[in-house]
C-alpha cells in the first residue's frame, strides 16, 4: 500500500494498472448519473455508457498483458481504449489516454513531475483529436485539470491527481457558462464529468477506499428536448490500414458533424453523426478490414429514454435478457426483442467482469443470458459469482442464430423456468449460416480453401469454399431451406445495399417457401450471417 502522506513517493506501473482497472468500475457506479446530463452534441444519454465500455477494453487489456512497466503500460491504456472506444465521449478519452500514454512510456516511476506532463500531454492529445474543438464540454474539463496540477505544483502524484480532480471539478461547474445548450438544459457536461469520476476513481483506488452506493438519478435532461431527428451515430474500427488517418478524415467529413478519426498501430477509430450510415461504412471499407462497426439511431435513442423516464417509477421487470452480439444491424434486433446487449463475438470474446456489468445494470432478479458463441459460454456461466444478488441463467447459445431465434420468445414477465425451456428449444432448432474469408490455405472438415477464399460456415462449422460471398450464401441454404420458415440475413458494409438487395430476391424466389428479411450490419468480417428458425 502507498504511503500517500510521503512527498517523494512515486507511482509504479502495477499500481498504476490496478488504480485504471478499479477507475473502470468507479465510472461503472455513475453510469446512469452521466447518462442522465447527456444533451451535448445531442440528447441521446449514452454518455456514461460509452465511457464505461471504453474502459472496460482498458481494463480487459490490462488483464490480459499484466503490464509490470511503464512502457507495457502506456501500450494497455493507449491499444485499449482505442479498440474499445465508443461514441463521441469514448474516443475523446481514448485520445486523452493516448497523450496520457505517450508522456509516460520512456519513466520507469512517475513522480509529481512525469504525473503534470501526463496530464498535460493528455489535454494536448485530446484537443488534436477533435476537428472543430468546443469550449464547456470534456476538453474544456482534461485542460483545466492538467492546469490546475502544473498551478499547484504539489509534492506528491497523488496530490497531484487531487489538485487536477479539483480544477477539473471548478472547471465542470462553469461549463453551463461556456455552452448554451447545457445552460438551455440546466446540466454540467457529462463527458466532462465521466472524464472526472475516472479520475476520481483511480484517486479512490491510491486512498483504499471502496465503491459507493449508485447514486439516485431522479430527472433525465433529455426530457427537456422535444422529438426531432439527430440521424445515426456511426462508429467503425479499420485494422491493415496503409493510408495516413488524415486521409481517411478528409474522404468522411463531408458526411456529418460530430467527426473524430483517429489511429495508432495500423488502426483507425472513427466516429460522426450522419444520416447516411451504410454510404459511409462502404466508403471507408475501402482502406482496410472492418474490424468492428456501430449505428445507432440518436432520434430512437432519445424517444427510449423518454419512453423508460415516463416508466421511472414503475416496478422493475421480473425477468431480464442479456445477449453478447456484433454487428449493428444484429445488435439493434437484440434490443427491439427487449435485450441488453454486450458488445462481443468471434475474436473479441467480453470477459466475466463485462457480462457482469451488464447483468448488474438491469433491474430485475431473474436474469438470461445468452453469449451466442462457444467460445463466450464459460465466461457467461462465471458471471453468477460476481453477481450474486442476481439469479443467473445462462441459456448456452452457440451462434447468433440460436440467440436470435430465442430472443423471440423472451417475456419480462411469467415463469422464468418455462420460458427459459421455451427458448432453449427454439435456440436448439434453429441454424445459422455464415459467410466470411479464410485467413489461410488449409483443408478443414473435407473442404480445401485458399487464403482469402470466401467460405460458408453452417453453425460453426466449414462447408462450402467459393470465389463469391454469393455463391457461398446460396450453396449454404440449398441443403436446409426446406427445414425452416423464416430468416433474417444480416449483410456487411463491405457488400452494400445493392448486392443485398439483388441477394435477397434470388433466393426469395428460388427458395419460395422460406421467408427471408433483409437487414445492414452483418458481425464485421463477415459479408452474411442468416438465421433461420
Amino acid at each position: 500500500m502507498l504511503d500517500v502522506k510521503a512527498d517523494h513517493v512515486r507511482l509504479e506501473a502495477r499500481d498504476l494498472a490496478t488504480a485504471f482497472a478499479f477507475a473502470t468500475d468507479w465510472l461503472g457506479v455513475y453510469v446512469d448519473e452521466v447518462n442522465a446530463l447527456n444533451v451535448y452534441p445531442v440528447p441521446d444519454g449514452d454518455t456514461g455508457t460509452n465511457m464505461h465500455l471504453t474502459m472496460q477494453s482498458v481494463r480487459r487489456q490490462l488483464s490480459d498483458e499484466r503490464p509490470k512497466t511503464m512502457a507495457a503500460l502506456a501500450h494497455a491504456l493507449s491499444y485499449g481504449s482505442l479498440l474499445g472506444a465508443r461514441g463521441n465521449s469514448g474516443v475523446i478519452l481514448s485520445q486523452v489516454l493516448k497523450g496520457f500514454s505517450e508522456s509516460i512510456k520512456g519513466q520507469s516511476t512517475l513522480g509529481a513531475k512525469a504525473v503534470i506532463e501526463a496530464l498535460k500531454s493528455a489535454s494536448k492529445s485530446a484537443y488534436a483529436a477533435v476537428m472543430k474543438p468546443v469550449e464547456g464540454t470534456i476538453l474544456t474539463v482534461v485542460r483545466s485539470a492538467a492546469e490546475g496540477a502544473e498551478k499547484a505544483a504539489s509534492g506528491s502524484p497523488l496530490d497531484v491527481l487531487r489538485d487536477a480532480w479539483k480544477a477539473g471539478d471548478d472547471a465542470l461547474k462553469k461549463t453551463p457558462e461556456m455552452l448554451p445548450l447545457l445552460k438551455q438544459a440546466g446540466v454540467v457536461d457529462s463527458g466532462g464529468l465521466g472524464f472526472l469520476r475516472v479520475l476520481e476513481g483511480i484517486i479512490a483506488s491510491f486512498e483504499g477506499r471502496d465503491l459507493p452506493p449508485p447514486p439516485n438519478v431522479t430527472a433525465r435532461a433529455q426530457e427537456g428536448f422535444e422529438e426531432q431527428e439527430f440521424g445515426f451515430c456511426t462508429e467503425f474500427l479499420l485494422s491493415n490500414v496503409t493510408v495516413p488517418t488524415k486521409e481517411i478524415q478528409e474522404q468522411v467529413k463531408a458526411y456529418g458533424d460530430s467527426l473524430l478519426v483517429v489511429g495508432a498501430e495500423g488502426f483507425v477509430k472513427g466516429h460522426i453523426h450522419t444520416e447516411e450510415p451504410e454510404q459511409l461504412l462502404a466508403l471507408v471499407a475501402r482502406y482496410g478490414t472492418m474490424v468492428r462497426s456501430k449505428v445507432e439511431d440518436m432520434s430512437e435513442q432519445h424517444q427510449e429514454i423518454l419512453a423508460g423516464a415516463n416508466l421511472s417509477e414503475v416496478a422493475p421487470p421480473k425477468t431480464a435478457l442479456v445477449a453478447v452480439s456484433a454487428g449493428f444491424g444484429v445488435t439493434k434486433v437484440f434490443r427491439s426483442l427487449g435485450a441488453r446487449v454486450v458488445g462481443g463475438g468471434q475474436t473479441n470474446n467480453p470477459s466475466v467482469q463485462d457480462i457482469a456489468d451488464a447483468v448488474r445494470s438491469v433491474g430485475a432478479l431473474d436474469v438470461i443470458i445468452m453469449p451466442n458463441n462457444k467460445n463466450i459460454i464459460m465466461a457467461a456461466e462465471r458471471v453468477a459469482e460476481l453477481v450474486p444478488e442476481k439469479r443467473v441463467w445462462v441459456l448456452p447459445t452457440r451462434t447468433l442464430g440460436q440467440g436470435l431465434a430465442a430472443a423471440v420468445l423472451f417475456s419480462e414477465s411469467g415463469d422464468v423456468s418455462a420460458l427459459f425451456a421455451e427458448m432453449q428449444g427454439a435456440a436448439e432448432h434453429a441454424c445459422t449460416l455464415e459467410v466470411t474469408t479464410a485467413s489461410r490455405t488449409a483443408a478443414v472438415d473435407g473442404v480445401a480453401v485458399s487464403e482469402g477464399d470466401f467460405i460458408g460456415l453452417k453453425d460453426g462449422k466449414l462447408m462450402v469454399a467459393a470465389d463469391l460471398p454469393e455463391g457461398c450464401l446460396t450453396e449454404l441454404v440449398e441443403p436446409v431451406a426446406g427445414d425452416y420458415e423464416i430468416g433474417a440475413l444480416f449483410y456487411s458494409a463491405a457488400i452494400g445495399r445493392e448486392r443485398a438487395e439483388a441477394l435477397h430476391g434470388a433466393l426469395t424466389a428460388r427458395f419460395a417457401g422460406l421467408e427471408l428479411e433483409l437487414h445492414p450490419g452483418s458481425p464485421d468480417l463477415y459479408a452474411f450471417v442468416l438465421a433461420l428458425e
